[in-house]
């Protein structure tokens, strides 16, 4: 039995944009799909509170089956110049982006340990790499996304789970909305990215043809980053 037969994938911040079309791609690859947020998914709960993922996890458990696939989607942007930022935008960036991460992939990892099969997909983002005025905190976490992949990858190779990231650049979402004039100059691509198009990198690092890719950061960026 394959683990798409077997296991659930669940994606937080899966109610719309990116994650709404990473959930719809796993279901067309054969998951059982479950999405998670605080708001409009099928299961709510606050990434940042340990306790909530734990629950939330709990009940996907008793419900839907053991979770063999985790995509890290939900994110949250508070921007502003790093010298006016207040302290509660640096905090609730990073406790989402990356303390969420952490949590989730935690409480995850008591189900794909027993399987001896995971996979885990951290959604990070171009501004990891090449820093973006006005997101300090952003971008701070989505570059400790980058090393928590790492290393998440090199303590669990062994127990048949994988880790791996994706750096999106420029893509159409209700996020990017405000800020695509300025960026698409930039991009060589020419254009901005499409959801789907994420959905599709997401997909293969979650299927078994891709246990040997681990570790890894896959750029959907249009060459943005190159």
């Amino acid at each position: 039995m394959s683990a798409h037969e077997d296991g659930v994938a669940v994606v937080t911040g899966g109610s719309r944009g990116i994650g709404a079309a990473i959930a719809q791609r796993l279901r067309d690859d054969g998951w059982r799909v479950v999405t998670l947020s605080r708001n409009g998914a099928d299961y709510s709960a606050d990434v940042a509170d340990a306790e909530a993922v734990d629950r939330a996890f709990d009940a996907i458990e008793s419900d839907a089956g053991p979770v063999l696939a985790l995509v890290n989607n939900a994110g949250r942007t508070d921007d502003g110049l790093a010298i006016r930022m207040r302290p509660e935008q640096w905090e609730s960036v990073i406790s989402v982006n990356l303390t969420g991460t952490f949590h989730c992939t935690q409480r995850a990892l008591r189900s794909m340990l027993p399987a001896r099969f995971g996979r885990i997909v951290n959604l990070s983002s171009v501004v990891a790499e090449r820093g973006n005025p006005g997101q300090a905190n952003y971008a701070a976490a989505k570059a400790g996304l980058l090393g928590f992949t790492r290393t998440i990858a090199r303590e669990m190779a062994r127990k048949g789970v994988t880790c791996n990231a994706i750096t999106p650049g420029l893509i159409e979402t209700d996020m990017t909305a405000d800020v695509a004039d300025g960026w698409l100059a930039q991009v060589p691509a020419g254009r901005m990215g499409r959801p789907d198009e994420v959905a599709a990198a997401v997909a293969f690092l979650c299927s078994e043809e891709a246990a040997y890719v681990n570790g890894s950061t896959l750029a959907v960026d249009g060459a943005l980053g190159a």
